[in-house]
């Protein structure tokens, strides 16, 4: 990469940390987060070179997203968003966009909004919707042809960032033929759009995953790929972006649990605690092994994205990260005892950001569900009583 964007959020990862508690607190954006962000060129992580980013692998993007969570998880999560929309966008080559049937001016569309990201705009996600989760065959959201592009109408939640991003990438089924599902990446600007704030939970506070409510007009352009449709389709070409994104977030919330409990012990005197030395131990061995598995998973979607094998990887990655983040923070808070549980307290915080893991998509059981109908020989995208996606 010619922009050394791992150092970048090595180096940042200090600067989040110290403004975590306060946002964590008052369940606040980090607006600043995002400015540093912003400077550092990590909008334009996954946006190809030619388009003026950084044109990074999945595995760098990885590495990233784990410096940034040791930093604070709630930023590492938004950001993780920003960059499947953008990871998913620059994948699309010449070869996939003719087998797709994606228009020449589908992808000169496609090329302003990355170059936008370079530059500085950042995009969230508007997919999960309350009763249908982020399944996008159960959406109720939908939108329909009117002149000169497309009304979307419906109601979104756990929308990161919402109130904060420059566009939304919205998941809408159409009206006309509801198993037809499409995406677009609906400005922010645009009028019929309105962020009902009701994000006051348990982790990942300070993320502003507010509900989103649509009645908006869009033009032609933002629906994308310009055919209607390729929302299933490239879920399942490109599941990593839906799943094992997440991941390493996760191993670096479980990480910085280590770091702070490590801090917290040498403070306080309490090293020479057998006890206390072992959960550290077995923290420091679970965090390393989620860690191994992820970065299996992330080379192997840069080799080979949307292989069955590489695709079992993904989802063990992000089963993996889910269940060790939840144990490892609750490991290290019983390590460093009671007054660790106080509000303020890292630990505190980082043992309620680390158990959303297991909750976000895929959740963990969603994950072994599907590995287990795998190795069973059967179709795990296909062979449930309930639709995958």
């Amino acid at each position: 990469m010619a922009v050394d964007a791992i150092g970048a959020a090595r180096r940042l990862a200090p600067r989040l940390a110290a403004r975590a508690a306060g946002h964590d607190r008052d369940g606040t954006f980090p607006v600043e987060d995002f400015a540093d962000l912003r400077r550092a060129g990590l909008f334009g992580l996954m946006v190809p070179s030619e388009l003026g980013g950084v044109g990074a692998s999945f595995a760098e993007y990885a590495a990233v997203a784990y410096e940034l969570a040791r930093g604070n998880g709630a930023t590492a999560l938004v950001f993780n968003m920003h960059a499947s929309v953008t990871g998913a966008l620059g994948a699309v080559d010449e070869q996939t966009a003719e087998a797709l049937g994606v228009p020449a001016e589908a992808l000169a569309a496609r090329d302003r909004l990355l170059a936008a990201a370079a530059a500085g705009s950042w995009y969230g996600v508007a997919m999960s919707e309350r009763r249908a989760g982020s399944r996008l065959s159960q959406l109720a959201t939908v939108y329909e042809p009117v002149d000169g592009g497309y009304h979307i109408k419906g109601a979104k939640t756990f929308c990161s960032g919402a109130g904060n991003a420059d566009a939304y990438l919205v998941a809408a089924r159409s009206a006309a033929d509801p198993g037809v599902v499409s995406q677009f990446l609906v400005p922010a600007t645009l009028p019929g759009i309105e962020v009902e704030p009701t994000w006051d939970a348990l982790g990942m506070r300070a993320t502003s995953s507010h509900d989103l409510h649509l009645d908006v007009r869009v033009p032609a352009d933002t629906l994308l790929g310009g055919v209607e449709g390729l929302a299933l389709v490239i879920a399942q070409m490109m599941p990593h972006w839906l799943i094992a994104s997440y991941a390493a977030v996760y191993v670096g919330v479980a990480q910085a649990a280590v770091d702070a409990a490590v801090e917290h012990v040498n403070a306080r005197g309490l090293g020479g605690l057998p006890a206390v030395r072992a959960r550290i131990g077995r923290a420091d061995s679970a965090v390393a092994a989620a860690r191994l598995v992820v970065d299996e998973a992330a080379g192997r979607v840069d080799a080979a994205p949307g292989d069955v094998d590489t695709n079992r990887w993904v989802w063990r990655a992000k089963l993996l990260a889910g269940t060790t983040a939840a144990e490892v923070a609750a490991s290290m808070l019983e390590a460093a005892g009671t007054s660790a549980t106080r509000r303020g307290h890292p630990l505190e915080r980082l043992y309620r950001d680390a158990r959303c893991g297991s909750l976000h998509p895929a959740t963990s059981d969603v994950c072994a569900d599907w590995l287990g109908v795998a190795a069973l020989g059967g179709d795990p995208d296909r062979d449930t009583s309930t639709p995958r996606w």
